[in-house]
């Protein structure tokens, strides 16, 4: 920064967030897949930004789900549950959108669990 203070983490999380955000939209033909997580759950949603409304969502925090392993492992499995939804509601390509995280780790297992599962992107 020009003014030699340190940006926050806050500050520069939004900043990611937003270069991500300017390229990706989501349709009704190709809605958003956002993913996000905490330090101990993962949370995903298929988005149509046209329409403003939210078309499936899913969380490690769900009842009913049989997650067990390491966080990785459970990320992948609630990749290839959220997949099934959206199947079901007949959505099949998908634009994902990693919010501010890096593509590895449990955002990149829950990718490919998503695949996995028959979502395209």
């Amino acid at each position: 920064m020009s003014s030699g203070r340190q940006t926050s983490k806050v500050t520069r999380a939004a900043r990611r967030r937003k270069r991500i955000r300017k390229r990706i939209r989501g349709r009704a033909e190709r809605p958003r897949l956002v993913v996000s997580r905490s330090l101990r759950h993962m949370y995903a949603q298929i988005i149509d930004d046209d329409a403003g409304r939210t078309l499936v969502a899913l969380s490690s925090r769900a009842s009913g789900l049989d997650l067990d392993g390491d966080k990785k492992t459970r990320s992948k499995k609630l990749g290839e549950v959220l997949a099934g939804r959206a199947r079901e509601q007949g959505i099949e390509n998908v634009v994902f959108d990693r919010d501010r995280f890096p593509y590895h780790g449990r955002i990149r297992m829950f990718a490919e669990g998503a695949r996995g599962g028959g979502l395209k992107f």
